[in-house]
């Protein structure tokens, strides 16, 4: 082999290094399975792993039937990773199932941690995400279709339909995280000062301190 044809192989084995580890997730792990003990108090990124493990730690069936909402939003999410399911610690993959009433919104959020899939069970839902540009790409999916959500974009899902709708979703990550928008910024702890708010949103600072009510904990 030339040398310019090694240093051409190098090149691309080194890029192919740096893609694999841009795409991925979550880490890499390093045994067949490490079932998360969550009663450690040891710090990772991840869960330490427990010893003692049986075929329970890779099962739940949670999202086997729907839950109907009862909430402002009109939704509930059911979700089963890492925390549900133990044995999801270091496979990068988790799932959740959401049922809309009629009406009801996932509000504007973001999974910091993965690219989200969603397959539609029944009903129908319009959906979106915006980019960093500002552009939303929004499609109005049906029973057995599908469409994905970037990772760390917000995004959103509301039932203008006059019946129920269920969805599935999986992530590429054992914990994907899920942030709401209008909370992060509205309910916070501590608060986001009202000045910074009102500036942003070009508002009152009654509307701030009305939003932040609707939006509070509830005790």
């Amino acid at each position: 082999m030339a040398a310019s044809d090694y240093r051409f192989m190098i090149v691309i084995m080194i890029i192919a290094i740096c893609m694999t580890s841009y795409t991925s997730a979550d880490p890499d792990f390093l045994q067949d399975v490490c079932v998360a003990d969550l009663t450690s108090g040891v710090n990772l990124n991840g869960f330490a792993c427990k010893s003692n493990i049986s075929a329970d730690d890779f099962f739940f069936a949670g999202l086997a039937m729907p839950v109907i909402p009862n909430n402002t939003f009109g939704v509930s999410v059911l979700r089963a990773s890492v925390k549900e399911i133990n044995g999801l610690n270091t496979l990068g993959v988790s799932m959740t199932r959401a049922d809309y009433a009629p009406g009801g919104v996932n509000p504007p959020h973001i999974h910091p941690r993965a690219t989200e899939i969603v397959f539609v069970l029944e009903g129908e839902l319009d959906v979106g995400f915006i980019t960093t540009d500002n552009k939303l790409f929004s499609k109005t999916i049906k029973k057995g279709e599908i469409f994905a959500f970037p990772r760390g974009l917000i995004h959103l899902q509301i039932n203008n339909g006059k019946v129920p709708a269920s969805t599935i979703a999986a992530f590429n990550s054992q914990l994907p995280g899920s942030q709401r928008v209008g909370n992060a910024l509205f309910a916070s702890s501590p608060a986001v000062e009202d000045a910074v708010l009102t500036k942003a949103f070009q508002i009152g600072t009654k509307e701030v301190e009305k939003i932040k009510s609707r939006l509070a904990p509830k005790m």
